[in-house]
Formats: structure tokens, sequence, C-alpha cells
């Protein structure tokens, strides 16, 4: 039977929320970026779907390592994309002269909560696939699993 730790659960579900938040931000943004530079409001409207896959996929607990990492990458990209629009400009004269309150705050709070939120789920994973460490017997040599001691 596999067990799903509390601190799992609350990670995944702050993640969740996070990509949700995402979502919710960026959809409402995209109808206007379409209109003003079609490729920003493209960009958002991919994030968005892409980040409401990655919540589905917490949610149902399939292929956890691979939502996590795409929610990452995006929330980085979208950051990114963010702090590059308001100080040296986008492609094709995209620049914008102040944050875009609420909207900017929000989801700049979404994306880096996400990313945090990551860090601390990969920090809590156990280490089942570390590597195998030598073990020397006399006559032979056998493998056995890694350990990981706590000191006190």
């Amino acid at each position: 039977m596999n067990s799903i730790s509390a601190t799992d659960i609350t990670l995944r579900g702050l993640g969740v929320c996070c990509a949700v938040g995402n979502v919710v931000v960026h959809a409402l943004l995209v109808p206007d970026h379409l209109e003003e530079k079609f490729y920003i409001g493209m960009l958002f409207a991919v994030g968005s779907a892409v980040m409401l896959v990655v919540a589905a996929a917490l949610v149902s607990g399939k292929r956890l390592a691979a939502a996590w990492l795409t929610g990452t990458a995006v929330s980085l990209g979208m950051i990114t994309g963010f702090l590059l629009s308001r100080t040296v400009g986008l492609p094709y004269g995209y620049y914008e002269p102040d944050w875009e309150p609420p909207y900017g705050p929000l989801s700049l709070i979404a994306e880096g909560l996400f990313v945090l939120v990551f860090l601390t789920w990969l920090g809590t994973r156990p280490m089942a696939d570390a590597a195998p460490v030598r073990s020397r017997t006399k006559g032979a040599e056998r493998i056995e699993p890694a350990r990981v001691t706590q000191r006190k």
C-alpha cells in the first residue's frame, strides 16, 4: 500500500493553489494582451493551460516530478518575462512601465511561491534512489543500498 504523508498532501495542495492562482490571473489578462501584443496573449493562454494541467497532475498524484518541474519551469519563465518586460522590454517593442496592480504582484506571488513549494517538496522526498554503497566483506564484495544516518 502506498501511503501519502501529511507533508506531501500539504505541499501538493499549496502547489495546486499557486498553479490555479496563476491560471486565473493570466486568463483574465489574455483578451487584453491578445489585442495589445498577440504573442504575449498567446504566451499567457499557453502558460495558463499548462499550469492547469500541472494542477490536475498534482491533485491526481500522477507524474508528480514532471508536474513539479513543468510548473516550476513555467513559473520561472513567467517571472523572467515579467521582469524583462519592465526593464529592457521584450521583442517587438513590448514594454510595460508599471507593475500592473493587482495582477503583476499577484502573479509574482503565485509563481514565486510555487517555486518555493517545489523546492520544499524536493527537500522532503525520501532518498530511496540514492546510489548504492560498496561494502567489503571477507572473500567477496557485495553492494548494499545507501543508508542515511541522522546525527543527534
